[in-house]
């Protein structure tokens, strides 16, 4: 109808702090300029258009971080620690000794948001996000640089996440506690919660230990058009249309979203029923357009007897962790740290 964006707009204004509500308009500017109706995306724009950060190896605000690269797929990781307490060990990057030879410190494999297209392990929006879980949750988190849509389709993330869980697991210098192992949780926002996800049936399948999963407001979806789809498409920064063009992006050419990688537990989905499944803590926002997606995967963890903690925000839209401006910011924090230290 008639002046509905700036209904919508108006509308999320009254819900989001208005730093919030500028850098996600900000990006949603950014991204309409870069997709294209052919299904191209202007990476060379993308680059130049997008904020980046350094990793820093001097403390800031108590994190310290470094760019490692797996040399045998060249894939980026940039890995968050908690800096010594010995300030004469500072900008010293230490590649043998293990975290900790009594206590157990959780290590995050965290996957960035951004539809599958946008954002990578060195923007500057997931380095301060990567920072704040290392501060507020006493962990150290590995940001996975993987591989982006339509560039790389499926399942080059998953492939790519797969890699850096095993890359993470033979590290010992990321080992921990009395028993020296590397005590690993899967998380990630948005496309990433959803490579949490295909990851960690990869893992659960072949063996390898997760101990967690963390999905912030995961990217799923399917054929069917759900109610929260049809009633809040466009009010709170993301239309259907939006995230149509990235599931075309993303899926093998002429797939729908039925298929798996999109809908999990749909028609062609596979149950998790008797697999040894990490637990699974799921985030939604109830701005979210989604919502119903993220509702149904919790509900078919259930369903096949897995272990899982829905974490239902009401006034929460997507981003709304990327600033610590929110109730729901330090909810999310609080939710996370007792996840990861349950098994301490």
């Amino acid at each position: 109808m008639a002046g509905s964006d700036e209904v919508n707009h108006n509308e999320s204004k009254r819900v989001v702090p208005l730093n919030t509500w500028i850098l996600i308009s900000n990006f949603k500017l950014a991204y309409n300029l870069l997709r294209r109706p052919d299904g191209t995306f202007d990476r060379e724009l993308a680059e130049f258009l997008e904020r980046k950060a350094p990793a820093n190896s001097f403390p800031v605000d108590g994190v310290f971080s470094f760019d490692i690269i797996d040399k045998s797929i060249g894939l980026l990781n940039r890995v968050y620690r908690p800096a010594p307490e010995n300030e004469a060990q500072w900008g010293t990057i230490e590649l043998e000794k293990p975290l900790s030879t009594t206590e157990i410190v959780p290590v995050i494999i965290f996957f960035h948001g951004g539809s599958f297209t946008h954002s990578s392990a060195n923007s500057a929006i997931y380095d301060s996000f990567c920072r704040r879980l290392v501060a507020n949750c006493k962990a150290v988190v590995v940001s996975v640089n993987y591989r982006r849509s339509p560039e790389y389709r499926y399942p080059c993330a998953y492939d790519d996440g797969w890699a850096a869980l095993n890359w993470v697991k033979s590290r010992q210098w990321l080992q921990s506690g009395k028993d020296s192992k590397v005590h690993v949780y899967l998380a990630g926002d948005s496309s990433g919660g959803n490579i949490t996800h295909h990851v960690a049936v990869r893992a659960a399948e072949s063996g390898v230990e997760v101990l967690g999963n963390i999905l912030l407001h995961p990217m799923f979806g399917g054929q069917e058009r759900t109610e929260s789809e049809k009633i809040l498409d466009g009010k709170y920064f993301v239309t259907v249309q939006d995230r149509d063009w990235y599931w075309r992006a993303f899926l093998p050419e002429g797939e729908d979203r039925d298929h798996p990688a999109c809908n999990p537990f749909g028609p062609r989905g596979k149950t998790l029923e008797g697999l040894n499944f990490p637990k699974s803590l799921v985030v939604v926002a109830g701005f979210d357009l989604v919502q119903d997606w993220q509702l149904a995967y919790v509900k078919g963890l259930k369903k096949a007897g897995q272990d899982v903690k829905l974490l239902f925000l009401n006034q929460a839209t997507i981003g709304f962790y990327f600033l610590p401006n929110n109730d729901h910011f330090y909810c999310l924090m609080e939710e996370i740290r007792n996840f990861v230290h349950s098994n301490c």
